[in-house]
Order: structure tokens, then sequence, then C-alpha cells
């Protein structure tokens, strides 16, 4: 398995630190808001890998975490008027529905930033005892935040491939800020009069709460270890987030481990909307609710696993019309094969070399499925993976052997699982995203229609085929009667 490590800039071979197992912590919501597209990528893409990891026989131990203390969540409870406990529970519920609804399993850890302050306390203090950590003085002579020396760190830079020098150029020191170098970031931050209670917390450095980066080098470190396999989030997150980690876990830890903080880094790109960049100030932005409004939830996730994990997403609606098409067509030759039912995917996956073998006298076939594996284990190529779906779908549809169709479908559908698609009957799936219509009154709908053909009211019969289509509900008569399904 080969994966591309952004700290390196190069694919290289995962060999894990422990054989057999993958530890992985992967930055997640900070919960003030609904979350959007962006964050389904993250959450859809992660769980992929997690998913592909364990199908090839790792254990891994999946971390991704909440920021449920930071800035904007203050900011966000004031305004409602509101506890922040209350902001953050909320939007981390509905964080969790999200999720749910796009097929992504649950992290085996999701660790709340709140419940870490003490490591990250511990944390700091390792910092200052190194010499990477200092109170600010404040012009009126009273203690401000605890800052990270960056220039006390040497490699500042190298995940993002700039030099502290060429970082440096442009900052400006904020007024009376007290840093000693405006690339110094806070680790700890005093508490202001004004801020609600329940985000202060007693510290060597006075009353106060944590800094964002602190918090995930204190999380990632409690539950994976000072050393562990990947680190993983956004493009948006490799600077400065992911470079600030960098330098305080190995500021703090490095002399003790004598190896780096994480060996490999992993990052998802970046969402667009009709080639511009996605923000709330272009008007641009989608929450995952708006939408699942217009399109089912596993085809969003298609949508996203059918562009390489590293390469630019870019959103329209139009692009994710031909992925619900792209989908219909695999769920579509499930159901010319006679495969009618859901099926509940276990975390185990099938073993591809022996699947290769059963498949030995199908050539064909047995291409796809070696194609597929070799596509994930190359960096995670969904696109080829995906592709190698659509051959299966093709030899489902060329089977003229009756008995044969079922096998071959289900074994297109054993390796979609492994991307966790395909999962619900060909009928759930093509009667889902029906807007204005529930099926008991669809259904109605077509027993009125037999009724009148019953009648030789032609007429009436092909006005509620036409009505229903107008809906977005297309009829379809077989010898068994009539089906729906949507256009």
């Amino acid at each position: 398995m080969k994966i591309f490590n952004t700290l390196t800039r190069s694919k290289e071979e995962f060999v894990p630190i422990e054989p057999g197992h993958v530890r992985m912590y992967v930055c997640g919501m900070t919960v003030y808001d609904y979350c959007h597209i962006g964050h389904a990528r993250v959450m859809v893409v992660f769980d992929m890998v997690t998913r592909w990891f364990r199908a090839s026989g790792f254990q891994v131990r999946y971390v991704r975490n909440i920021t449920d203390i930071d800035d904007k969540i203050i900011k966000r409870a004031v305004e409602n008027h509101e506890p922040v406990g209350a902001l953050t529970e909320r939007f981390i519920a509905a964080m969790n529905e999200d999720a749910a609804a796009l097929g992504v399993l649950p992290p085996d850890h999701e660790p709340r930033a709140t419940a870490y302050v003490p490591q990250m306390l511990s944390l700091i203090g390792d910092l200052e005892r190194n010499g990477l950590a200092y109170q600010a003085g404040l012009p009126d002579g009273t203690e401000g935040d605890v800052n990270f020396s960056v220039r006390g760190f040497r490699g500042y830079g190298r995940l993002s491939g700039k030099s502290v020098d060429e970082l440096r150029a442009g900052e400006r020191v904020a007024v009376g800020d007290g840093k000693r170098d405006p690339l110094d970031f806070v680790l700890w931050k005093r508490s202001k009069a004004d801020e609600p209670r329940e985000v202060k917390w007693p510290s060597p450095w006075g009353e106060g709460r944590p800094g964002w980066h602190i918090e995930c080098s204190a999380m990632s470190c409690t539950l994976l270890g000072k050393h562990f396999d990947i680190h993983g989030g956004g493009a948006d997150l490799q600077f400065p987030h992911h470079e600030n980690e960098i330098a305080q876990s190995e500021g703090a830890f490095g002399h003790e481990t004598g190896k780096p903080f994480v060996n490999l880094w992993m990052h998802n790109g970046f969402v667009r909307v009709d080639d511009e960049k996605m923000s709330k100030s272009l008007g641009n932005f989608f929450t995952i609710r708006e939408v699942l409004k217009k399109f089912d939830p596993e085809v969003v996730r298609f949508f996203i696993l059918r562009a390489h994990y590293r390469s630019p997403l870019n959103y329209s609606d139009a692009h994710l019309e031909d992925a619900r098409q792209g989908l219909d067509r695999l769920y579509t030759a499930l159901s010319g094969a006679g495969v009618d039912s859901a099926v509940h995917h276990s975390a185990s996956a099938p073993v591809f070399q022996q699947l290769a073998v059963q498949w030995a006298s199908r050539p064909e076939i047995a291409r796809s499925v070696i194609g597929f594996a070799q596509a994930m284990d190359d960096d995670f190529n969904t696109p080829v993976a995906i592709a190698a779906l659509f051959d299966l779908a093709a030899e489902v549809n060329r089977a003229t052997d009756s008995d044969l169709k079922p096998d071959i479908a289900g074994l297109m559908r054993q390796l979609a699982g492994v991307l966790g698609l395909l999962g619900r009957s060909p009928q759930e799936f093509q009667q889902s995203g029906v807007q204005g219509l529930d099926r008991s009154r669809i259904e109605g709908l077509i027993a009125e229609r037999a009724a009148a053909k019953a009648s030789k009211n032609y007429a009436r019969a092909d006005a509620i085929r036409a009505d229903l289509l107008a809906q977005g509900v297309v009829l379809e008569d077989g010898p068994g009667g009539t089906t729906w399904r949507t256009a």
C-alpha cells in the first residue's frame, strides 16, 4: 500500500509502527454551526481510508476530535444568549446526524477538547521547561497569553515547505499582544472579564482557556501515543494548524521519543463551487443539510468518492445529478440481476486475492477485482476503484446465465460495500429523493391508474402517469405490475 505523504511530498509505502495496526488522528469539526460540504468531504474521505485499512486486514484505532471551545463558539453562544455547552451539544448532535446520513461510521474515539484541558496544561508545562513557551508581558504590567516560540523550534515550516523567514515576511506584530515574534502562536489564552464563566479554567499562568493548536496535540498524543502512524485533515489545516501541532508535540516530546510526532500526513483537497472557492462571503456556501434536501445522501457520498481525495472537488447541482445517474446505473445492474434486498456490510471485507482466484475462469471479472484492490492500495484511488465497479455492472448486464448474474452482482456489491456504497435495495435507492409526495400517495395513484386502465379510461391513466412524471416519478409497467422510481 502506498500513500502520499504531505510532509515528504511523495507517495510512500505504508509501514505501520506496530505491524498489523494503524493509529490515525483526523482533525474534526468546530461545533458552532451546521457542517458544510467541506466537512462532508473530510468525514467521507477518512471513513473510506479507515474502511480500506480494515478491509486490508489492519486493526485501526481512528480518532477524530471535536473542538468544543473556541473564539467562534464563544461569540456565537453570546450572540444567541445561551450557554456554550448548550450550543455545542446541539451542533454535535446535528453533526452526528449528518455523518450517519452520509454512511460515515463513528470513529473509535471522538474526544472533546474541553475534556482534555489537564493534558493541555501538562503539555504547555513541558514546552515551558524546554524553553519553547513563554508568557507575554502586557504594557499595563499584567501577564498575558502563553505563546509558543517558533524560532526556538528547529525545522518549523517543513510541512508547509516554507522557511521561518519566508513565513515572517509580511507579518506584523499586533500592538500590545506581548509576542516576541509575530509567528509565535497562542498556547493558553488569558481570560477576558466579559467571557462566560464556563470557558475559564485555572492554570499556572492564570485563568484562561487553551489555544486551538494545543488541543489536537494533547488529544492525539493522549489517545494514540507521542509517535503514531497517520495524521489527517483538510488541506486548509496544513498551515498553520498542522505545522503548529508538529512544533508543539515534537518540542515537548521529541527529545524523549527521538522520533517524529507523526510518520505520515494526509490532506484532502479543497471543495470548490462552480469552480470558485466555497466561502460565505461569495454566497456559495452549502451546509450538508441544504444539500441533502435536494440529493440522496448516498449520491453525495458517491460524488465525493468519485474524485481522488487529494484533488479539488467541484460542487455543483449538475455534478451531483451526474453522480446520481452513475449510482443509479450500478443499482440498476443489481436490480437486473434480481438483487432486491438491502445488505448490512460488516467491518471486514472480501479477501481480494481469494476472490480473484475464485473468478479465475472469468478473467475479465478477476481483473476487475484485482484492479479495484490495486487502485485502493495506490493512495486510495477511488475513481479507478469505482471504474472497476462499472466494469462489473457491465458484466452483470452482459451475462446470459441467469445463475451467474446474481453472483457477479453480489461481487460488485461486496466491493462497493468497502466504500460504503450499494448497501440498500435497488428499489429503495430508486424511490429516494421524491419531493412533495409520500410513498403511500404514489401507491394510491398507481392503484387509481390501474383501475382507470381496467375500466378503459386511458385518458385518466395517461394523466396520472404524466402528473407523476412532472413530480419526478417514473412509472414502469411489467409482468408483475407497475413499479415506480425517481426520474
